[in-house]
């Protein structure tokens, strides 16, 4: 079994009781998590200078991707709370990147439609924030980052099955 276990808080007595099969899925489940930070932090530092989050990012290219989707469809294609949500769009509001309006047929839900400012704003930073993320890719040739997309998609439809609704 590999060293690296040990690293992401595989222990021998447990890599023993798993199998190295199981240790293997454990440790590569602990390294998704401490990466997806470590990811998440490098893009908070590359769009601090805006003012934004990943989370809010997230969130716009949910709501541009979705069309004008509902406070809770947005929450759910993030796999977030209602309420978090709701925070993260009103920050948006604020900002001027985002409408938060009532639904034509029912006033009690919530429509988020991003802003003609939004778009431009994008559309200014997303080269200079791709070329950071292939830099963060860098070791993988074509292939190897094809198959981590596809071998991600994969678990990510299994957890998101998973998933209760928040």
């Amino acid at each position: 079994m590999s060293s690296s276990y040990g690293r992401l808080g595989v222990d021998g007595e447990e890599a023993a009781r798993l199998g190295e099969d199981g240790a293997t899925r454990v440790a590569t489940f602990r390294l998704i998590v401490l990466l997806a930070q470590e990811l998440r932090t490098l893009m908070d530092q590359l769009l601090r200078a805006d003012g934004l989050t990943t989370q809010q990012a997230a969130l716009t290219s949910a709501v541009d991707a979705l069309g004008a989707p509902s406070l809770s469809q947005t929450a759910q294609a993030l796999g977030t709370t209602h309420q978090n949500a709701k925070q993260i769009a009103a920050a948006l509001e604020r900002k001027g990147l985002l409408r938060i309006a009532p639904d034509e047929r029912d006033a009690r839900v919530r429509r988020l439609r991003t802003t003609a400012k939004s778009r431009r704003h994008w559309k200014r930073r997303s080269p200079g924030d791709q070329q950071a993320v292939l830099e963060w890719f860098s070791e993988l040739d074509a292939d190897e980052a094809r198959t981590l997309f596809e071998l991600l998609l994969r678990v990510e439809r299994r957890a998101r099955a998973a998933l209760r609704p928040v």
